[in-house]
């Protein structure tokens, strides 16, 4: 392997980042403008601060497509513990909304968690590659890797985050599958984790009295309407927000649950806005573009020609996924609630940039993939 001699990037892959992104930036205008005019007096305040975050991950996508990934084998080092600091930095301060998760620079807030995932992707892939055969042993290859994902995932429960914690758990999970984990050891460990979380989860509800916000979602998943003024306040009008929305859609700017029903309708609640301004049809069409960013990165994944490229490309692929999956799947409540963005789409200058650093490094391999296919 050359480093010198690249092949050209996945220019599927990189147009279909860009065209999200931009779709996002539309969004992020159409959902924040009427309470950036009402409460700040700028209907753009929102836009104009997703799009400096989207032009500064631009410019570092670019970057690192244009570096080569199996550097990221001496730079996982600094990144991960560098993240890990941050996460330790967030504890210390107070909580805001009954958490901590960001940290202020000047007019900017960052949020640690968003990019300790990637970082922890690198380092697994690392140490998976590193250890080679000796990472299906128990002792020597998966106890390190589970040591290091139970650490990170701690700190960022102290937050609490738990919708990023299950992102962070489920995306590891796949990286050591992917790695060549032995499949007995994955099962015992699915199998410890279920009880261990079964226990803690009635714990919790003793010391709580099942009063916990956590507990109360679970609960407004089964039946929103239960409490439509209160817990399911939410969920009902996000589904208002698909039903309105209807076939064809309302019309771009035209929803009414943006209008101060749902709750910071340009982060959590996008997807709802989608649904409702674009209708089933665009919203498939959507949907249909985040599946071929998905498809393609996968393939790029799968035909890398090393082993640290291949895990780390399953990682992004798998985090975004997941992460997606969460998030729509809240919103249109066929899961519980858990609170995630939606990457490349929701306002969040952490996500946004954690998301196109990731696709650099994947559109990096994609170039190692075509020098070899040439």
């Amino acid at each position: 392997m050359n480093p010198s001699k690249r092949g050209t990037p996945d220019f599927i892959l990189l147009a279909l980042t860009i065209l999200l992104v931009g779709f996002g930036i539309l969004m992020v205008f159409s959902a924040s403008s009427p309470r950036a005019a009402h409460l700040l007096d700028d209907p753009l305040y929102f836009t104009k601060r997703q799009i400096i975050w989207a032009i500064l991950g631009t410019i570092c996508m670019l970057f690192l497509m244009n570096i080569h990934y199996t550097r990221w084998k001496k730079w996982f080092v600094p990144f991960f513990f560098g993240c890990v600091i941050l996460l330790l930095l967030v504890l210390t301060r107070d909580p805001v909304n009954g958490a901590r998760s960001w940290l202020s620079i000047g007019n900017f807030g960052i949020q640690p968690s968003e990019f300790v995932k990637l970082a922890t992707i690198l380092y697994m892939a690392a140490l998976i590659e590193k250890k080679g055969e000796a990472f299906r042993d128990l002792k020597k290859g998966l106890m390190p890797v589970v040591v290091i994902v139970g650490v990170v995932t701690g700190l960022i429960m102290l937050q609490p985050d738990f919708g990023t914690a299950m992102v962070f758990v489920m995306t590891t999970a796949i990286v050591i599958i992917a790695g060549g984990a032995h499949l007995k050891h994955i099962m015992v460990g699915a199998s410890l984790a279920a009880v261990c979380s079964f226990i803690l989860i009635n714990l919790y509800l003793l010391i709580t009295d099942g009063n916990d916000y956590r507990f109360q979602r679970i609960a407004t998943y089964l039946d929103p309407w239960h409490d439509p003024l209160g817990s399911g306040y939410n969920i009902i009008h996000s589904m208002y927000a698909f039903g309105h929305g209807g076939l064809t859609g309302a019309g771009f700017g035209q929803s009414i649950e943006k209008l101060f029903y749902l709750p910071f309708p340009y982060t959590d609640f996008i997807f709802s806005i989608i649904g409702e301004e674009l209708g089933l049809i665009g919203t498939l069409l959507f949907l249909l573009t985040y599946l071929a960013l998905l498809w393609r990165g996968i393939i790029v994944a799968l035909r890398c020609p090393d082993l640290f490229g291949s895990v780390v490309g399953v990682g992004i692929v798998s985090l975004l996924a997941i992460q997606a999956l969460i998030n729509i799947g809240g919103v249109s409540n066929a899961i519980p609630m858990t609170g995630v963005t939606l990457p490349f789409i929701s306002y969040g200058g952490s996500s946004l940039l954690a998301s196109m650093i990731s696709m650099g490094i994947l559109l990096s391999i994609s170039r190692e993939v075509n020098r070899i296919g040439k």
